[in-house]
């Protein structure tokens, strides 16, 4: 059973952190606790697993970053970890992870590069592939956008 300070600190969260310095500060004046509290009670309600994922999504559009795609690269598995670090760092990488290889799909890291036009996403993906070696790649451009969207909890006033 959730308390009522918890309920608040849940409709705070899921309602996205405000874009500041210190967003906790402002979301702990909201719901009457300190910066520090507040982050002890997340931390509680994270080891309780009444929040078990937390997670960040930015619109890559709002910030100038109109072309988008996924890049698969055919890694061998005992590179993986340090073609990993690399495509990591860049800061054209929003996402990089490791998926299994599959008998039809040889591609086990995949990217999701930002740019403003194609040319930069393929521009990006030609620096990876000559830093790392890998020349087993394809880009994967995105057609539409679908819409992301979270669960919400505890919407009604009541409860």
């Amino acid at each position: 059973m959730l308390s009522d300070l918890e309920i608040k600190i849940v409709r705070e969260l899921q309602a996205g952190l405000p874009l500041v310095e210190r967003p906790y500060l402002e979301i702990a004046g909201r719901v009457g606790l300190s910066e520090e509290e507040l982050i002890n009670a997340v931390k509680d309600m994270i080891k309780r697993g009444i929040i078990r994922r937390f997670g960040a999504a930015l619109k890559h559009q709002d910030l100038g970053f109109t072309a988008n795609a996924m890049v698969v690269w055919d890694v061998p598995d005992d590179r993986a970890p340090e073609v990993g670090r690399i495509m990591a760092g860049y800061e054209q990488v929003s996402h990089c992870y490791q998926r299994p290889r599959r008998p039809d799909w040889p591609y086990t890291i995949f990217t999701v590069l930002h740019g403003q036009t194609r040319a930069d996403c393929e521009k990006t993906a030609a620096l990876l592939a000559a830093e790392t070696g890998i020349e087993n790649y394809r880009l994967l451009f995105s057609t539409r956008e679908l819409k992301k969207s979270s669960m919400k909890y505890f919407m009604e006033e009541g409860r």
